[in-house]
């Protein structure tokens, strides 16, 4: 659990998606509960849900129109939360809907693919490259998903995976606010195999 700190009998669509309960939820769907309950640090029922990996209540949501672009108190969304943590199924149902705001940017000022590629989820990486996402936006830290691939990666096999798939779907090699580039940053770190990938790519 999460710890949401629901009071009394309030928020009931927000605790039945905390227990996992889908009948409870579809039960509630289907009396006009409320989509876009907020917890107190203003998750709706569809982050709790993508944040605890209750993949079928999640779908359940996102087919009712639930909003996959609604931030809480840290800027988390559902669409964002589920490119950065890995949650592949719930991020395809969210793609799918059509009401991804690809633009959208978490409190780094990052897109899901930055996270995706620094957490290392090689799946949700191609699943984000599949679309229109700016595969070369650049964070406030100065980083891109390449970047961060490098930088806060281990230089191991996921890692490699990623930094090919990123390179081969065009990513540039932007160097960071000292002006050090990914190439670079491998280099230092002794990660051949990834300084070759970029390298390779020019």
């Amino acid at each position: 659990m999460l710890g949401y700190g629901f009071a009394g009998g309030e928020r009931t669509m927000l605790r039945a998606v905390e227990q996992g309960d889908l009948a409870r939820v579809n039960a509630m769907l289907a009396a006009g509960e409320e989509l876009e309950q907020r917890d107190p640090a203003r998750r709706t029922p569809l982050l709790i849900a993508t944040r605890l990996d209750h993949v079928d209540i999640a779908l359940v949501l996102i087919a009712a129109g639930a909003d996959v672009n609604a931030r809480d108190n840290i800027r988390d969304t559902p669409f964002l939360y589920a490119g950065a943590e890995g949650r592949n199924k719930i991020l395809r149902a969210i793609l799918a809907s059509g009401r991804a705001d690809m633009a959208s940017t978490n409190r780094y000022g990052g897109t899901a693919l930055i996270p995706a590629a620094h957490h290392g989820h090689p799946e949700t990486v191609r699943i984000l490259l599949a679309t229109d996402i700016d595969i070369d936006h650049v964070n406030r830290l100065g980083w891109t998903a390449l970047m961060e691939a490098v930088i806060l990666g281990d230089g191991g096999a996921v890692y490699q995976e990623i930094v090919g798939e990123l390179v081969r779907a065009g990513a540039r090699d932007i160097p960071d606010n000292d002006g050090v580039s990914a190439l670079e940053h491998a280099r230092r770190r002794g990660y051949t195999e990834i300084a070759e990938l970029i390298a390779s790519a020019g």
